[in-house]
């Protein structure tokens, strides 16, 4: 079962690049495929389906989880397609993580055909026992991911996952870590509040902090734009999985038009850098949420920080680049100077 689903990846040349053919995880990539008509059927439903549930249109969170899942999958299908040591287990991590996504996403589909919300909701027994299974189930994927997770961190770069360069090992490293702890700030979210315990309604917890679920809030996201939103930071935490590697990607493609890029240290360099700010904001988001702050109305001293965040990584990286361009001439004046010396001895 386990050879039909994958495929050998190619060896990973001596100068870095990854793996021509990746052993991709079919059931993640299958439970991709399936969210992705979900998410069809879902943007359907915003359409021709005007009901709400908090405040939002019914079918607006089957479409968020679906698409949210598609990514998600997609990625960790080809994190574990990277592993070389540890497959084995990092495939039934895997397995696992595609068969719960499927029950957690068949209660939010559920909850919507019922016009009643998913999350948090205890109100009757049969309520209760959905919560408590996707709650399960999220906490099991949350340990599948951490499998994965210490198998490409502390796998070694020898023979323990094929990464490609220093620059991407970092940022795939980096990108996972920070989404498995993205992952976990939604524990953040599943305590009741103070007013949920005064007047209990059958909820028993909430997204946002200072009111309750279903204020105004973000078209779509509904991310509250009167109150703090855990959800904000979980989102942010989350996709650090695919942001954190892109942002390594173009660093390597502008290395074609800006040569200070090319030592692999300068990239490695930036990289770092931005994760260290993504790590940055990340704090912030969830200190802000916990706070009860806005996204869209952040105090004083928030936008301070954020401002002092990017001031920094961007001092961060102009004087990396400034470093690489400074390397870069003084290779080519030695090669110069070799050259020339070359040239005089050749006519003495």
């Amino acid at each position: 079962m386990f050879r039909a689903s994958t495929s050998t990846a190619a060896a990973t040349s001596q100068s870095g690049e990854l793996p021509a053919r990746i052993a991709w995880h079919r059931p993640l990539l299958a439970v991709a495929a399936a969210m992705t008509v979900l998410a069809i059927v879902s943007s359907i439903g915003l359409i021709v389906d005007h009901r709400e549930v908090t405040g939002l249109p019914l079918w607006a969170k089957p479409l968020k989880f679906a698409l949210s899942i598609v990514i998600y999958s997609v990625t960790l299908a080809w994190l574990i397609g990277l592993l070389r040591r540890g497959r084995r287990f990092a495939w039934w991590a895997g397995t696992i993580s595609a068969v719960l996504l499927l029950v957690e996403m068949v209660a939010i589909v559920g909850a919507a055909v019922g016009a009643t919300t998913s999350h948090f909701n205890v109100s009757t027994a049969f309520h209760a026992a959905i919560w408590g299974i996707m709650a399960v189930s999220i906490v099991i994927v949350w340990f599948a991911a951490m499998v994965v997770t210490a198998l490409l961190v502390f796998g070694g770069r020898r023979g323990g996952a094929a990464l490609g360069d220093g620059a991407r090992t970092v940022a795939i490293r980096s990108g996972i870590v920070i989404a498995v702890i993205g992952m976990g700030l939604a524990f953040l979210m599943t305590s009741p509040t103070a007013a949920q315990l005064d007047n209990f309604q059958g909820i028993a917890g909430a997204h946002t902090v200072g009111l309750a679920d279903g204020g105004q809030g973000i078209p779509i996201l509904g991310w509250s734009t009167v109150a703090g939103d855990l959800r904000i930071p979980h989102f942010v935490g989350m996709h650090a999985l695919q942001l954190i590697p892109l942002a390594a990607l173009i660093v390597e493609l502008l290395m074609k038009r800006m040569p200070a890029l090319r030592p692999e240290r300068f990239r490695v360099a930036i990289v770092v850098t931005v994760t260290a700010l993504y790590s940055g904001i990340l704090l912030l988001l969830t200190l802000q949420a916990l706070a009860g702050e806005s996204i869209v109305r952040p105090s004083t001293l928030t936008t301070i920080v954020a401002a002092l965040l990017y001031l920094s990584a961007a001092c961060a990286i102009t004087v990396i680049l400034v470093l690489g361009a400074r390397r870069r001439a003084q290779r080519g004046q030695t090669a110069l100077s070799t050259r020339d010396r070359w040239s005089h001895g050749s006519l003495g």
